[in-house]
């Protein structure tokens, strides 16, 4: 029996399948990032990035960073930004003549991908308000016989059975399906 699809009816399937091929990518991303033992640090933990923040204290308090792991900055755009430099820039807080301004939106993500030092601050003053870190990053082949790290938090908190980054991993996928779901459903651009 072959049956004939209206325009409706095929305009919400080609929507189903649409909304179908970024959920499957967007659970291969993150299963790709689990498997290969990436970790996500949020900068600065609960109080992310911020003025009279002690990034020093909460980077001692980070487990081991290596390399392929990424670091989130969560932020106000309007008032701060992220950028990366140097080591003399990040000690005396020169915020021109920066290696990469890694601002995108006030979330924003850096992957880490060779082992060194890196060094993040704000610019406009706040750099002088302890708004910098310095990020050491270290091979993966020192990763192994060691526990996977988790994502560190400015104050302890009861212990979990899923680590931090599972939690913010899943909430990222949860984010994408209904942002797929809305566009899919209530978009008439398809």
């Amino acid at each position: 029996m072959l049956v004939c699809l209206g325009r409706e009816e095929m305009m919400e399937k080609l929507r189903f399948d649409k909304m179908v091929a970024v959920a499957v990518a967007a659970v291969v991303a993150v299963t790709a990032m689990v498997v290969m033992g990436e970790d996500l640090h949020r900068v600065g933990g609960s109080k992310g990035w911020r003025p009279d923040v002690n990034y020093s204290d909460w980077f001692a308090h980070e487990k081991t960073v290596y390399v392929g792991d990424w670091l989130i900055f969560y932020f106000d755009k309007r008032y701060y930004n992220v950028l990366e430099v140097n080591k003399t820039s990040y000690e005396k807080c020169i915020d021109r003549d920066f290696i990469k301004n890694v601002t995108r939106g006030g979330r924003d993500v850096v992957h880490l991908t060779e082992p060194r030092a890196y060094y993040f601050l704000s610019s406009g003053g706040y750099c002088f308000h302890q708004m910098r870190v310095a990020i050491n990053v270290v091979a993966k082949d020192e990763r192994k016989d060691q526990p996977a790290p988790i994502l560190a938090t400015a104050s302890p908190s009861a212990p979990s059975q899923y680590s931090a980054s599972s939690t913010i991993m899943f909430t990222c996928i949860w984010i994408v399906l209904v942002n797929v779901v809305y566009v899919s459903l209530f978009s008439e651009n398809y």
